[in-house]
């Protein structure tokens, strides 16, 4: 069977790559132009821009919904004046104002038969555990059975990005994350061969790295350049890479250390060898440091899809569920 689906925050499609071998993307959203440049080059498309001005309704049917959403903090303000107007609240009223409510209200309006969410690890902590709280109290006051789970996907690629996935069905069906191998691939197998100048670092730029990452060593901290084992996996590739490539140097011999190329950062990040790069080096950078790692997604659509499709269900109800929620 094959299934619609819908590309959330798409950034250049990272999680629609996973999905695709079991259906079609019928709506896509990303605001930010440069990403989707990329996205049109690869899937055809351009995303809608700011899903903050897209109506629920007008968003196609699908069976499910994807999104790699940003984490901000929940206000609390809205509930209390809802309390002292003696007005009925949710959870939902508590998200407004907040990229996340965009998913809810489409959940709630579209009703797909299952999601999945990505984002950082420390979304279980931020705003002391109220963010994620809230956020769970959502999904499961919509009627979805909800799983999660933090995710490393060095055993896959080379690189240590622990990201956390959320997983919900609107039938309570039983679902496991797929096991992720503890060890993978090495930085040696993504390394290009001839590998253009421009990304060696300069005497200027080395020299300051390393007088930062000393001046902090004597203070006891951390902080400072990544020069890797290329036998061994990275540090993760983030958005700020294109600043200086710090956090992932690739050693050379009699020479100074190099930046990732941006067809290795795709590497890095598990997407195909025929993935477009039509943005310049900054952008791309960006672009993959914000993306996901394809082969932990890939694992987790085709784990979501055997689920769909084995169809066993738990014994509580999604009823059952419904009224716990509408009682706290």
């Amino acid at each position: 069977m094959l299934y619609n689906f819908i590309d959330l925050f798409a950034g250049i499609g990272g999680i629609r790559k996973a999905f695709e071998p079991y259906g079609t993307c019928v709506f896509s959203c990303e605001w930010d132009k440069k990403a989707q440049e990329t996205y049109y080059a690869n899937y055809g498309e351009y995303p809608h821009g700011d899903i903050r001005s897209i109506n629920e309704k007008a968003i196609p049917d699908h069976d499910i919904l994807l999104a790699g959403f940003p984490c901000q903090p929940f206000s609390i303000a809205g509930v209390s004046k809802k309390n002292s107007l003696g007005r009925n609240h949710g959870f939902l009223d508590e998200t407004q104002g907040t990229l996340f409510w965009d998913i809810a209200r489409i959940l709630k309006e579209k009703q797909p038969q299952a999601f999945l969410l990505e984002n950082v690890k420390n979304l279980r902590s931020h705003d002391k555990g109220k963010t994620y709280k809230v956020i769970k109290n959502v999904l499961k006051e919509l009627g979805y059975t909800v799983y999660d789970e933090v995710i490393n996907a060095k055993g896959l690629v080379p690189q240590n990005r622990e990201r956390i996935y959320i997983v919900g069905f609107k039938r309570n069906l039983k679902f496991e994350f797929p096991e992720v191998p503890k060890e993978g691939p090495s930085i040696s197998s993504i390394l290009e061969e001839n590998v253009d100048g421009k990304y060696t670092l300069s005497n200027k730029l080395w020299s300051y790295l390393q007088g930062y990452k000393e001046k902090h060593s004597k203070k006891g901290n951390g902080f400072g350049y990544g020069l890797v084992d290329i036998n061994s996996y990275s540090r993760t590739l983030s958005a700020r890479y294109y600043k200086d490539g710090s956090e992932i140097l690739i050693p050379q011999e009699g020479k100074n250390p190099r930046r990732l190329t941006p067809r290795e950062c795709a590497r890095l990040q598990g997407f195909p060898e025929d993935f477009k790069i039509v943005v310049s080096d900054t952008a791309a950078y960006k672009q993959f440091g914000n993306s996901v790692a394809v082969p932990v997604v890939s694992l987790i659509a085709q784990s979501m899809i055997q689920a769909i499709e084995r169809n066993e269900v738990m014994e509580d109800t999604v009823a059952e569920r419904r009224l716990e929620y509408a009682t706290k």
